[in-house]
């Protein structure tokens, strides 16, 4: 259960933050953070990451419950703990978004990163976690996830 609250959380502080960022900053309209790297800026998204899939909208909102449904599929059947925060963080990130998609059809981003001249694309709180989420599913994947002795031998008798 704690990793559902995980996941409430991160969409809590996604809905919070797009809602103040919404609030207070007009479109377009640029505040330093760290001036000449970090901005707060608004933009909405009608894509996904790096704004591709632009106006694909139906496509996000049927997929994104799929995904979710498959990702808490995962999150009740494997124990370990890192596998399921990493789940969490995805799943949270992925509903926040979709919650942007449901009832505007596009996505409120407002993190812009300068690295030298490059400008990072515009993102928000629950690519954050999606980022994050991903990044240590890697790890588990690379180096902690072992499949168990005995599925290895039971596929090797139904290949002989």
């Amino acid at each position: 259960m704690i990793w559902i609250l995980i996941s409430v959380v991160v969409i809590v502080i996604d809905r919070i933050s797009k809602y103040a960022v919404v609030n207070n900053i007009e479109t377009g309209e640029m505040i330093p953070v760290v001036d000449k790297l970090f901005y707060l800026t608004l933009h909405k998204n009608p894509g996904a990451a790096w704004g591709i899939l632009q106006n694909c909208r139906m496509f996000f909102l049927i997929l994104t419950p799929v995904i979710a449904a498959f990702i808490v599929y995962l999150m009740i059947k494997n124990k370990h703990g890192l596998l399921r925060f990493s789940l969490a963080l995805i799943l949270g990130g992925a509903l926040g978004n979709y919650i942007d998609r449901l009832l505007e059809g596009k996505v409120t981003d407002f993190l812009l990163v300068y690295i030298g001249n490059y400008e990072f694309p515009i993102f928000n709180a629950a690519d954050i976690a999606v980022t994050c989420g991903t990044i240590l599913l890697a790890i588990y994947v690379i180096f902690i996830y072992k499949e168990s002795p005995a599925k290895n031998r039971d596929e090797i008798k139904d290949g002989q």
